[in-house]
């Protein structure tokens, strides 16, 4: 499948099956900094984040996922909430570790298998779910990281924090909904990534949960279209995003 950047510059274009085609994919996708908070998602045309099936994988293609393949490897980590782990059967990059947040410890309904290497996979939660993330691991081994909680809620500088005190400084952000719009609300995220399926419709959950006060203007970056009508932008946001003291220890 061909895929076109029509934006900035001249228009590229290379085909996702090509072998060559992740060199120039990397090129257009590699972010500015080495530290850096990236959010990628993918919706239809109406904002929905999910399509027939409820999950997004009947949004995606084979330029999504190629597309998704780079933007994982080009970070240190990549970070889900655990609703998304339950609802998508996640399973660890192959290119980056995995990095999970939740507040109920409830991993029911993952993919990953139980021979997983030292550093590949990360659990983020407060002290009081450690007993069932290790239970709904069901095998697999994870480092958890335990992390403070107000109400029940994280604080997702210290998920920041905690993240790159251990080295991971390039995050990934693949949502869910909820996940990414607590980064984007609290003014640490760098840059959207954004696919759009040429759908209208599909589950009800939308793209970014409701709930981000105010505006946050954005500036297009990069915008790659496909023979199917996909769209594939970089949004970055105007303001940047905000510092994150570093600690000493986790």
């Amino acid at each position: 499948m061909i895929v076109t950047r029509v934006f900035p510059g001249h228009a590229e274009s290379v085909d996702v099956d090509d072998a060559h085609s992740r060199d120039a994919l990397l090129d257009w996708y590699r972010p500015d900094t080495m530290s850096s908070v990236r959010i990628n998602l993918i919706s239809t045309v109406s904002g929905n984040a999910g399509g027939s099936d409820g999950t997004s994988h009947t949004l995606s293609n084979p330029v999504d996922r190629k597309i998704l393949g780079v933007i994982r490897e080009l970070g240190d980590v990549v970070l889900v909430g655990a609703q998304s782990v339950r609802a998508e059967s996640y399973l660890l990059p192959r290119r980056a570790p995995l990095a999970v947040l939740t507040a109920s410890g409830d991993l029911t309904g993952h993919g990953i298998e139980a021979d997983v290497e030292p550093g590949r996979l990360y659990v983020l939660c407060p002290a009081s779910s450690v007993d069932r993330v290790i239970e709904t691991l069901a095998g697999a081994t994870a480092e958890i990281i335990v992390v403070p909680a107000t109400d029940g809620r994280v604080s997702m500088v210290d998920i920041v924090t905690a993240l790159r005190v251990r080295g991971l400084e390039s995050i990934v952000c693949e949502g869910g909904p909820l996940l990414a719009a607590q980064f984007i609300e609290a003014g640490l995220v760098d840059e959207l990534c954004l696919s759009t399926s040429p759908t209208l419709g599909g589950t009800d959950l939308p793209v970014l949960a409701p709930g981000i006060a105010g505006e946050r203007p954005l500036t297009l970056t990069q915008l790659l279209v496909d023979e199917s009508s996909g769209v594939y932008a970089r949004w970055s946001f105007a303001n940047g995003p905000h510092e994150v003291a570093p600690l000493a220890s986790a």
